[in-house]
């Protein structure tokens, strides 16, 4: 019995309209280095330092720190605007989806290569919570709240390792990786939670991947959408 789903952000719980890879991507090519399709597509959901490292060196430039604090500063920048022009959204049904989980006794937490600071203001500004529900809970209908959050800057490296997985295994009190689903829209998302031991390590293909990508990563399986996940489970 699953007991605990863990979510990718960006692409699986949450629409942004593609603004991370536009923010990665520009931050990236304004160092003066190309930004091939295929590497923006390999780096995604990793870590964003890790990310703007890789397609530095990538794209024939030298990552020195200096140079990857001021990428990383400008992809924060960009990122703020593009959600500022165009705030992101829940992802069609997801809401539902979750709060389907929860009814049926399944922990829901999200995962994401964002900092803490991003991750928490893009949750903010859906209106959705993260945290234990309250003995009486009088929140307006149609909020959202998950159990727990963890983000790349809470964990010694991003995926494709498993450590934002346990984190909230950790903080939501599951032990057992025989309990845990994982989704998420990227290969290093399926990665993760292959790396991490969860019974079942969901791609999505609300994002950018089509099917056939996801597939090559050898996930237990690929659906539509998050919003698919409590049929999966059958709850």
């Amino acid at each position: 019995m699953i007991s605990l789903a863990a979510f990718d952000m960006a692409g699986t719980t949450i629409n942004d309209g593609g603004a991370v890879y536009r923010a990665l991507e520009n931050a990236v090519a304004e160092t003066g280095v190309p930004v091939k399709p295929a590497d923006l597509q390999t780096w995604m959901g990793v870590e964003k330092r890790e990310a703007i490292t890789a397609l530095i060196e990538l794209g024939g430039g030298v990552a020195d720190e200096d140079l990857v604090g001021a990428t990383f500063a400008r992809f924060r920048a960009l990122l703020d605007e593009y959600y500022t022009a165009e705030p992101p959204t829940p992802i069609d049904g997801v809401p539902e989806a979750i709060a389907e989980l929860q009814a049926a006794g399944i922990k829901v937490a999200l995962t994401t290569g964002f900092s803490r600071d991003v991750a928490e203001s893009i949750l903010t500004g859906l209106g959705w919570t993260v945290g234990p529900a309250a003995p009486s809970d009088d929140a307006p209908a149609g909020t959202v709240r998950v159990d727990a959050l963890s983000c790349g800057d809470d964990v010694a490296a991003g995926r494709p390792a498993p450590f934002m997985i346990h984190r909230v295994m950790e903080a939501t009190g599951v032990a057992n990786v025989a309990d845990v689903l994982v989704a998420g829209d990227t290969a290093v998302d399926v990665r993760s939670g292959l790396n991490s031991g969860a019974a079942i390590s969901v791609g999505v293909l609300s994002g950018k991947l089509d099917r056939a990508s996801l597939e090559a990563e050898g996930p237990t399986a690929v659906l539509d959408s998050v919003a698919a996940i409590p049929a999966y489970l059958g709850v």
